[in-house]
């Protein structure tokens, strides 16, 4: 081959990688109009449906024109591919922003949050499908929704104090409303909950059997004008089909008097001592998950949650702007993505290493008022 055709080919390739990038970064949410219904699909199955900032913008700006379209009357989200509902931010392009962006720290955050907070204001009914990987602002995508429909394949987890965050995307509001102390079991362990547990818990407002899903969103988008009973009446009737995990009891039912006993402590040094004390093997499971997190994020979580409970959910979201924040500029957060993401020695060090070492002032700092950089809606 000629010096020149090389050349000429070079180019072609660069050029057709070009325009497949463009393609790709223009297809990381798709936004359709089907039926009665506005659809959005995540559409980064290669990266598990992570969102970024420009998902963000693009999925808020569509709500807000469906829920003024008279011929829009239900909104549907779901992911791309079998692996993910979402599996959360891009975690790691928020760390590597803390250089050389920090505008973007603040924005992802802040239009993250307002968007949760759309969903859970949104006039039209808001379904989504929460087959496989939910965790972090996927769940922020969905569970602030009127519906939430869970497969066998569900898992949900908000796992962030194993990398120096917290359970953000009004998790300050959500967890603490589930039943006993079950939310706060989730937020400081990032304990997994799968398939039907996922309905059980009351994450999920429904559960169909995967392979029914398909034909639930052909059933949804062919309703006539549906108001919202006719929606619920659709999901009641799937749901009532669904045969999948039946009887099979809550993988956490016979531990819940002691997860609610456990995590009523004021302190994370009381919940971990009375860990200790139980001594069974779930007790000491769970205290060897705890010690691995990042003691500041688990200072932060327990007072995020106990905080949160009495607040509305823009309240709540105001205090997680601040608090990711005051993340972005600490130490753990980018020790955690390091540790589990780029280096995955799954080794972080955290600062401080000890919850005795993270004082209440510390606190505090995370807590403040950002003033005029508060968030608002």
């Amino acid at each position: 081959m000629s010096r020149f055709n090389s050349y000429k080919r070079t180019n072609i390739i660069l050029q057709h990688l070009k325009m497949s990038n463009h393609t790709d970064a223009a297809a990381e949410v798709l936004l359709e109009r089907k039926g009665c219904a506005g659809v959005i699909t995540l559409n980064r199955p290669r990266f598990l449906n992570t969102l970024t900032l420009g998902m963000i913008r693009q999925i808020y700006a569509q709500l807000k024109k469906w829920e003024q379209d008279p011929k829009t009357f239900l909104i549907i989200i779901k992911g791309a591919g079998e692996k993910a509902f979402c599996a959360g931010g891009d975690i790691r392009a928020l760390s590597e922003a803390r250089n050389t962006n920090q505008k973007m720290l603040q924005d992802l955050f802040r239009e993250e949050y307002i968007l949760n907070n759309a969903i859970d204001s949104c006039q039209k009914p808001y379904i989504a499908l929460i087959h496989g990987i939910t965790m972090g602002g996927g769940v922020g995508v969905s569970v602030h929704g009127q519906f939430r429909v869970a497969t066998e394949k569900s898992v949900f987890a908000m796992p962030e104090t194993a990398i120096g965050l917290f359970p953000d995307v009004g998790g300050g509001y959500f967890l603490p409303r589930l039943q006993g102390k079950l939310g706060y079991f989730l937020a400081l362990t990032g304990f997994r909950l799968k398939g039907r547990d996922v309905y059980t818990a009351g994450i999920a407002t429904h559960f169909v059997d995967f392979e029914k899903l398909g034909m639930l969103e052909e059933d949804l988008l062919a309703l006539k004008s549906p108001s919202k009973e006719n929606i619920a009446d659709v999901l009641e009737t799937y749901h009532a089909k669904s045969k999948t995990d039946q009887d099979k009891p809550f993988i956490l039912e016979e531990h819940m008097d002691k997860i609610n006993s456990w995590f009523s402590a004021n302190t994370v040094e009381q919940i971990v001592d009375n860990l200790q004390q139980d001594g069974s093997s779930f007790a000491l499971e769970q205290l060897k998950v705890i010690k691995k997190m990042s003691p500041t994020s688990l200072k932060i979580t327990l007072r995020q949650l106990m905080e949160g409970s009495s607040k509305t959910l823009p309240e709540v979201l105001i205090m997680e702007y601040r608090l990711s924040q005051a993340c972005m500029k600490g130490h753990d957060f980018h020790e955690g993505v390091r540790a589990v993401l780029i280096d995955k020695d799954q080794s972080p060090k955290w600062k401080p290493a000890d919850l005795k070492e993270v004082t209440d002032e510390d606190l505090n700092d995370y807590f403040k008022s950002l003033g005029s950089n508060d968030l608002k809606f």
